[in-house]
């Protein structure tokens, strides 16, 4: 596989995840504490969680800010060790930018 595909590969599975958690709905307080073993719920499907409707305004930025956190932590690998991550990093945020259709824009 070439290095290209595995920059990409890396940007969309992390962006991919992060999406996922974007759609997680928050929990309260209470459901954190839980119930009684005897009001526990039992079943098929009692543990699902709702998950929320992304508009593509919302995907558009969470990519957007993926991008982002990309490039600004290649700004901040200066050291000649790290220049090949860095070097990764803005590969990465160039895929996300090719989604978005603004090439050099976070």
């Amino acid at each position: 596989m070439r290095a290209r595909d595995k920059a990409a590969v890396s940007a969309l599975r992390a962006t991919l995840a992060a999406l996922d958690n974007a759609e997680a709905v928050p929990v309260g307080e209470a459901e954190l504490r839980g119930l009684a073993l005897e009001q526990s719920p039992v079943g098929v499907g009692t543990t699902e969680a709702a998950r929320r409707e992304l508009s593509e305004s919302d995907v558009v930025a969470v990519v957007r800010a993926e991008a982002a956190e990309r490039l600004e932590v290649s700004a901040q690998l200066t050291a000649p060790a790290h220049a090949d991550h860095a070097a990764r990093l803005r590969a990465e945020a160039a895929v996300l930018h090719r989604f978005l259709d603004t090439p050099g824009q976070a």
